[in-house]
């Protein structure tokens, strides 16, 4: 780094008689910068991993709750379809696959 040339766009606030005479003397330009960081714990840090996994464990209950409304629709349509076929005879074993609603 140049020590030698004006700071330019870091600290624009130097009057240019200042800056030539700390550069004749040999003094050193002094820029004091007012940073206030806050204090405490960054929420934005933290809360996102929660939010992810907050996310995630919705979908994963969705997902669960699809899959048994998927489940239960197709057990009733499977018992509607056995109930309309009637019993099934395979080499003189027949199978009854749903009870009828009078039996």
């Amino acid at each position: 780094m140049d020590h030698r040339t004006p700071p330019g766009n870091i600290a624009p606030h130097i009057p240019a008689a200042d800056w030539q005479r700390a550069h004749t003397t040999g003094q050193p330009v002094v820029i004091v910068v007012n940073d206030t960081h806050p204090t405490g714990i960054p929420w934005r840090r933290a809360l996102i991993p929660f939010a992810v996994a907050g996310a995630a464990v919705a979908g994963g209950w969705g997902l669960v709750a699809a899959l048994c409304f998927l489940l239960d629709a197709a057990a009733h349509t499977a018992t509607v379809i056995a109930g309309a076929t009637g019993p099934i005879g395979i080499g003189g074993i027949t199978l009854r696959l749903a009870r009828g609603k009078h039996t």
